[in-house]
């Protein structure tokens, strides 16, 4: 399973923003060291994290302890005072959004179709 640090940096700049705390406080309230949350929120360095350490910035955030690692592993996280996820959980999360973009794609084609049948109708195929 690929994992997306882009994201994770992403959703911590903006919950920070939106608390208004600077680095150094989501440091202190998370006890990350602030260079290990320097490089998560700039992406600079992707490189295996401890879950402890993405749960420990999950909970100073004030999201469910896992948030983040859903969030790195492009699921749609929990929310707070959710259970905790086991593995099996996380294999049927990700299968519900393969589920979900299976569904739009399936939509998305339905669609196509019902254009291209117009256009022969009409005539409108391309020309010989």
């Amino acid at each position: 399973m690929s994992e997306d640090w882009a994201a994770v940096a992403k959703a911590i700049n903006e919950r920070v923003n939106e608390l208004g705390w600077r680095q150094r406080e989501l440091a202190e309230r998370s006890q990350v060291s602030q260079a290990i949350v320097r490089e998560i929120q700039r992406n600079t360095v992707e490189r295996k994290r401890s879950e402890r350490t993405l749960e420990a910035l999950s909970v100073a955030l004030g999201w469910h302890p896992q948030h983040l690692t859903a969030v790195l592993h492009g699921r749609i996280p929990p929310a707070v005072g959710e259970p905790r996820e086991d593995m099996d959980d996380a294999v049927s999360a990700r299968l519900a959004v393969i589920e979900r973009r299976l569904t739009d794609l399936t939509e998305q084609l339905a669609e196509l179709r019902a254009d291209v049948a117009v256009l022969i109708r009409r005539g409108g195929g391309p020309a010989a």
